[in-house]
């Protein structure tokens, strides 16, 4: 039986296999395993795992030209693992970067921009030359109404993700952050009990492996914690979700089921006579204190209430009298923008007093004369991407275009810089994936999450999303596959 790793061919920066095509120390377990199935055993074992994916209904979905794609999710039999220590090292960065970005939220959207008292309305970060106030005061994402979304002193995004690669140098790197409606824990689960039951083999080699089913107390205390301070009691939670005209509708359920909470629509939720609100579910109406909402900001309005009333003006009423607290709270779109993500570094060193644990892709905000002077002839070495491109949408990869689309794409940014980032592209590390029944490297990176406590502390969740991308840029190229990530050590 041939060797699934006969004929890889092995680099560097590759997660598993080192440069002479042996193996790493932390695969050593799965080593046995995966020669044992060979090539075909690992095309079998594919197989078994999409079968099982589809039997739980393990899916993916876009929407192009006013249609929804819905497709398999795709996930590889071999899984990427990852030591404790390493793990740790992206916690603790991610973790970081949370609390940085929360405290800028909590800066931004304070009442009035600062002080009611004070002449000067900028927030902190602009008055200490951090930031120019056009980022924050003129940004087209600021949403002003968000001011009135959250209770006094709730921090506005309780669950939040960061999209992590290893570079060819060996270090951690953030690609993206995500503070509005963070995805990803309902996949990762789902993708370990496909494992478990499709090819338990490869688990019970692997020895003792974290199980990523942990981060769901950890969601739980963090969504309780969400609860306005006049809540008495164990706070009542609910899942809000748009139905299934939503991408993630599959992990809106799963989440939902895995809580032991009620998913709810729009039509499901009522005003109480004390200003909160109830859900109608199976025929009875149930308070509900934390909405885990799973429903994008821009689409707050355009749903109404059983009562006729907005969505988003039921849930702002609930939230102003004290009886109702948004996970995450709207407006986060200020935080996690590309454009945002330019100044994380700064807002770390500025609101933490430290140095950011994990690095970030050089970027730059061509709304500045500057940056844009900077790279007006670099674009066919960079990934161009939208302000508003939440995710890499419409990103264009400098590299990859011809001289055709590279004078169109020069053309696009000069008539409206400020509608664009640039930044370097970065590759990450490879990983072994099969692909047409054979192993090559791809690259990949890593979905984290994060979720603010009961003490307000931060905890990275140990629930790993690896994502299969095809192209230089992880944020713009993501393939719709995924693996099984492991925690080991």
């Amino acid at each position: 039986m041939s060797s699934p790793f006969a004929d890889y061919p092995a680099s560097a920066p590759d997660e598993a296999v080192l440069p002479d095509g042996r193996l790493r120390a932390e695969y050593a377990g799965l080593a046995a395993v995966l020669a044992g199935l060979g090539t075909t055993g690992l095309t079998a074992t594919a197989g078994a795992l999409a079968a099982e994916g589809a039997a739980r209904g393990l899916a993916v979905a876009t929407w192009a030209d006013g249609r929804q794609t819905v497709r398999p999710f795709s996930l590889d039999p071999v899984p990427w693992i990852l030591r404790a220590d390493e793990w740790a090292r992206i916690a603790a960065g991610v973790q970081q970067r949370h609390r940085a970005l929360n405290a800028f939220l909590a800066d931004a959207y304070r009442a009035a921009g600062r002080r009611r008292g004070d002449v000067d309305r900028d927030p902190e970060v602009v008055r200490a030359g951090v930031l120019p106030g056009w980022a924050v005061a003129h940004s087209p994402v600021r949403d002003p109404d968000a001011v009135a979304q959250a209770w006094p002193g709730q921090r506005r995004a309780t669950l939040a993700g960061a999209d992590v690669i290893r570079t060819a140098s060996g270090g951690w790197v953030v690609t993206a952050d995500h503070l509005r409606i963070p995805a990803g824990l309902g996949y990762a689960l789902a993708a370990r009990d496909a494992v478990r039951a499709a090819a338990p083999g490869l688990l019970a080699a692997a020895g003792d492996v974290a199980d990523p089913r942990d981060a769901l107390p950890l969601l739980r205390a963090g969504l309780a914690a969400a609860a306005p301070p006049r809540c008495t009691g164990a706070p009542r939670l609910a899942v809000l979700t748009a139905g299934k005209s939503d991408n993630a509708w599959f992990e809106h359920r799963l989440l939902a089921d895995a809580l032991g909470a009620p998913l709810v629509r729009a039509g499901d939720l009522w005003p109480r006579a004390d200003g909160g609100i109830e859900a109608a579910v199976d025929g009875e109406r149930l308070p509900v204190d934390v909405l885990y909402r799973r429903f994008d900001d821009g689409l707050l309005g355009a749903f109404r209430t059983p009562v006729g009333q907005p969505l988003d003006g039921l849930l702002t009423e609930a939230v102003r009298a004290g009886r109702l607290g948004l996970a995450n709270v709207p407006g986060n779109e200020l935080a996690d923008d590309a454009a945002g993500y330019a100044w994380v570094p700064q807002m770390i060193r500025f609101y933490l007093a430290e140095e950011p644990l994990l690095g970030s892709v050089p970027t730059w905000v061509l709304a500045s004369e500057d940056q844009w002077a900077q790279v007006r002839g670099r674009l066919h070495e960079l990934v161009v991407t939208p302000v508003a491109g939440y995710g890499g949408r419409g990103s264009v990869v400098g590299p990859a275009c011809s001289a055709a689309e590279l004078a169109f794409l020069q053309a696009e940014v000069a008539a409206a810089p400020y509608r664009f980032v640039a930044r370097e592209p970065v590759p990450s590390t490879t990983v072994p994936t099969l692909v047409d029944g054979v192993l090559r490297p791809q690259q990949a990176d890593l979905r984290v999450l994060s979720v603010v406590g009961p003490d307000d502390d931060v905890t990275a969740l140990p629930a790993l999303l690896a994502r299969v991308t095809d192209g230089p840029d992880p944020a713009a190229r993501w393939s719709g596959g995924g693996k099984d990530t492991w925690i080991v050590g």
